[in-house]
This record gives C-alpha cells, sequence and structure tokens, in this order.
C-alpha cells in the first residue's frame, strides 16, 4: 500500500465491485456527507442513496451507491453495499421512470404507501439520474 493511501473493497451480494488502493472516499451516510483520508480514527457509518467518489492515483472514480454499511480502520475501509453500480451500468429511462412512481407515492394521493420506503425509492434514483446524466 502506498503511502497517504489506505485499501478500499466495496461489496455487494453479487461481487466484489471494487478492491484497490484510495487516497479519500467520500459518501452519504445516516450522518450526513462524509469524507475519508487515510488513518482515520476507527468507526462504522450506516450508508445512505447517494454517489460515491473513489479517488485514486488514476482519478476520481464514482459510482451510484444505495445502501449498506461501512466499517473504517486506520488503514482498511470495507463497505457492504445492497446495490452499487457505476455509471455506464445504470439505465436512466428506467430510473426516471422509478423517480416518477417514488413521486407519486409521496403526494399523498395513494394511500396505504410506505413513506420510508418512497423515500428511500426517489433518493435511489435520483442517485443514479445525477451519475448516469454525467455518461
Amino acid at each position: 500500500m502506498a503511502d497517504g493511501t489506505f485499501l478500499l473493497k466495496i461489496i455487494n451480494p453479487d461481487r466484489i465491485f471494487f478492491e484497490g488502493n484510495a487516497s479519500f472516499v467520500e459518501l452519504h451516510t445516516s450522518e450526513g456527507d462524509v469524507g475519508i483520508y487515510p488513518k482515520h480514527i476507527p468507526m462504522t457509518f450506516i450508508v445512505e442513496p447517494g454517489v460515491i467518489r473513489i479517488h485514486t492515483e488514476e482519478g476520481i472514480k464514482e459510482a451510484a451507491l444505495h445502501a449498506g454499511f461501512i466499517e473504517v480502520l486506520e488503514d482498511k475501509i470495507t463497505i457492504m453495499a445492497e446495490s452499487v453500480e457505476w455509471p455506464d451500468e445504470i439505465d436512466i429511462a428506467r430510473a426516471e421512470e422509478a423517480k416518477i412512481r417514488a413521486e407519486r407515492r409521496l403526494s399523498g394521493k395513494e394511500t396505504g404507501i410506505d413513506i420510508a420506503k418512497a423515500e428511500l425509492a426517489l433518493k435511489r434514483s435520483l442517485a443514479r439520474i445525477q451519475l448516469g446524466s454525467k455518461r
């Protein structure tokens, strides 16, 4: 591991999404936006839907990270993600449809809606749209 970096591993149920050295990582958590450098104090966070930015020697890599947990150690960060996608894996049309469905559910015109689930679906679709529109 190079000085000024840490090992970052992002795992989802289907694959090891990313494994490599990073100098900085930015993501959304239940505590708010977080940026983590090497030698950070150990802690854990709950991941919220949003765009994760991974700073590597090659540049900044972005992905849509939807939910999970992050474990921060001094020289290693592990993210266990429910779902995570690179920009070229995102179907923008599907994300737009999901956004419309979530907004419709949150408008209050439908009954028996799980508000928390609809809000989470909206956040996921917005992260996908934000990242997918950059490609």
